[in-house]
């Protein structure tokens, strides 16, 4: 888990990856937060299952697939259809923002499988893509914001 921690650092000190904790995704999980979950439990799902598979790409495709930099929750016009669109945003800021892979791209561009009919071309595409399913439905059904009922 200290690679996940070390690749946040390097992450945060070129680009605009600590801007991701501005954001809410789900619940009351940040964007940053929710991409930090994704790569853990991508690299826990790796090493349970057995799979042999580029953990630099891993962690660097999981922590970047919501790398789209806004809030999707205001009401503007061209949030409409985030869940279509983000990974799209996502992979045109980490292009433009760090040296990414053509198989990190993928990773990022598919993320959203099957909701996006661009299934991921990589046991490490198809990891984050299941991982961030498992994270989303956590953190949406468990990590709710507290409110208080009159």
């Amino acid at each position: 888990m200290e690679y996940i921690a070390s690749t946040v650092r390097k992450l945060e000190k070129k680009g605009h990856f600590k801007d991701e904790k501005r954001f809410i995704q789900h619940g009351r999980i940040s964007v940053e937060e929710h991409s930090i979950n994704v790569a853990r439990l991508s690299l826990k799902l790796s090493t349970a299952l057995h799979l042999n598979v580029d953990k630099k790409t891993l962690i660097r495709g999981a922590l970047l697939h919501d790398y789209f930099l806004y809030d999707w929750h205001n009401k503007e016009k061209w949030h409409r259809f985030h869940g279509f669109r983000h990974p799209f945003f996502a992979m045109k800021n980490a292009i433009r923002d760090y040296r990414i892979t053509k198989k990190e791209a993928n990773i990022i561009r598919s993320h959203m499988f099957p909701l996006i009919p661009l299934p991921p071309t990589s046991k490490e595409g198809w990891i984050v893509c299941i991982a961030d399913k498992i994270s989303a439905l956590h953190e949406t059904l468990f990590k709710r914001k507290v409110t208080t009922i009159v």
